[in-house]
């Protein structure tokens, strides 16, 4: 909106001409959402603890009672920041910006369905779990959909070290990109088990993808780097630029000892838009390193499944996703925390590393 209204006065006002660059209004997105986040989170807490909308506590895995009661459903706060922020900093003619919103907020409207059946009509299993992969499915397929139609977008596939190896999809890029974002969804909600679990991790795999997103839209600089060029989808770094402070906004709350958690609402939107982010940028394969830490709590969860199936009720972990394996052994919930923290920040520079082995 800034953007819409400053811009064309900058032939008369030249200082007005800082509102043309990206990295400016990106920067100024993430002050924006967090501050935004920092400022109205407290109230936001009252508010879901005045409704009641306490986390159910499971009693078959580590002990965690204390956390019984703990406002849930905080994602909404990240929602309301990253939208303002979004629609305050970025170009609102670009049609990518508005199609990650789109993914942003139809993620986000599956998981609060989800959240509002579970914690305020207390029906503990929320919704199942083919209306919920339904659901997630129609968001992605539709954001796709719209997208391929874009004459700048390409269905080709970006190979991480290969330089000259971009197989074209065609329409079988629908599937792949959707199983892209809901997988990373998906993820990002199993990983959400501790206090700033998930978000730490969603912040370091953003700003990471901020990067990868600001050189696709740059034509020299995708032409050097020997990454595909998407002609505007630069713009969607605001977006990024608004998840990170967000994120860091909702960590402010949610760092150990959490005083909210934040619910499919939050989990589920975050990762959906992370996938669709690592889609856009056309580094979906690159997505795996970026947020590896997604991907071994998904592995560990698959795999304790399917071994505990085959064996006949044996596991590999005490505990699926991973980071309940690791309390189980007694390691501290804080030390799991940074320890987590610390490999998604060392994946996100091994990724950012293959910029330049091509």
């Amino acid at each position: 909106m800034i953007y819409n209204i400053l811009v064309p006065l900058s032939q008369d006002l030249g200082v007005l001409n800082v509102f043309r660059y990206i990295t400016f209004r990106s920067v100024w997105a993430l002050l924006t959402a967090l501050i935004i986040s920092i400022l109205f989170g407290p109230g936001m807490i009252r508010w879901l603890q005045h409704i009641k909308c306490g986390q159910y506590i499971k009693e078959d895995g580590p002990q965690h009672q204390a956390k019984q009661g703990t406002p849930t459903m905080g994602g909404i706060m990240i929602l309301f920041s990253v939208a303002v922020s979004t629609l305050l900093w970025a170009d609102l003619t670009n049609t990518y910006v508005w199609l990650t919103l789109l993914v942003f907020a139809g993620f986000g409207a599956v998981g609060f369905a989800d959240d509002y059946i579970k914690v305020v009509k207390r029906h503990n299993d929320g919704l199942s779990a083919k209306t919920k992969f339904f659901c997630q499915c129609a968001v992605a397929a539709t954001a796709i959909a719209l997208l391929i139609q874009e004459p700048a977008y390409s269905t080709q596939l970006s190979v991480p070290f290969f330089k000259n190896f971009n197989p074209d999809l065609g329409w079988f890029y629908l599937p792949f990109a959707m199983i892209v974002m809901v997988g990373a969804s998906n993820a990002v909600n199993l990983t959400d088990g501790l206090d700033g679990l998930a978000i730490g991790p969603m912040v370091v795999a953003m700003a990471c993808f901020s990067i990868f997103i600001y050189v696709s839209g740059h034509a020299q600089m995708a032409e050097y780097l020997a990454v595909q060029n998407v002609q505007g989808i630069g713009e969607v770094t605001v977006f990024c630029g608004a998840m990170v402070g967000a994120g860091l906004g909702f960590l402010w709350f949610n760092a150990h000892p959490a005083q909210v958690f934040m619910g499919d609402v939050g989990s589920l939107s975050l990762g959906g838009a992370l996938g669709f982010v690592a889609v856009l940028a056309k580094q979906e394969l690159l997505l795996a390193i970026v947020g590896g830490v997604f991907v071994f709590e998904t592995l560990s969860v698959i795999l304790q499944v399917g071994y505990f199936k085959l064996s006949g009720g044996k596991r590999i972990f005490k505990m699926a996703p991973l980071h309940h394996h690791f309390e189980l052994k007694g390691i501290p919930e804080s030390k799991i925390i940074v320890r987590f923290w610390i490999l998604s920040i060392l994946m996100a520079l091994m990724a950012l590393s293959t910029l330049k082995l091509r």
